[in-house]
């Protein structure tokens, strides 16, 4: 025989979807380039992911920028208070997307990383 189930679990079930969707909803997945480029209205302000393959690179005293290609196209990745990694290095960024400006089918966007925690 079935019996209810004791509100005590319906409320701990509702609590474990809860906590579950919260997390999961604060991880960023990895986004092609070429739909930040393609639709940034749509990431403008939000955090994203890009993975792929570094072609230009420059940095100072911790603070830099360098270009990611993930071979749908390529972006610029702002890196404040961290290092760069070098030309040819496969790498991951993380940060929040920025739309500059787009023109005659043509946008130009950046990813800018936050400080990393001392």
């Amino acid at each position: 025989m079935r019996t209810r189930n004791a509100p005590g679990r319906v409320a701990g079930r509702f609590l474990l979807a809860s906590l579950l969707s919260l997390g999961l909803g604060g991880c960023a997945s990895t986004v092609h380039v070429r739909d930040l480029l393609d639709q940034p209205q749509r990431y403008d302000g939000k955090t994203v992911k890009v993975e792929g393959t570094v072609t230009r690179s420059a940095g100072f005293l911790g603070t830099g920028a360098f270009q990611i290609d993930d071979g749908t196209g390529s972006i610029y990745v702002i890196a404040q208070g961290q290092g760069v990694p070098r030309e040819g290095a496969k790498t991951t960024a993380k940060g929040r997307f920025e739309s500059v400006f787009s023109m005659a089918g043509r946008t130009i966007a950046a990813i800018i990383q936050d400080r990393k925690a001392p």
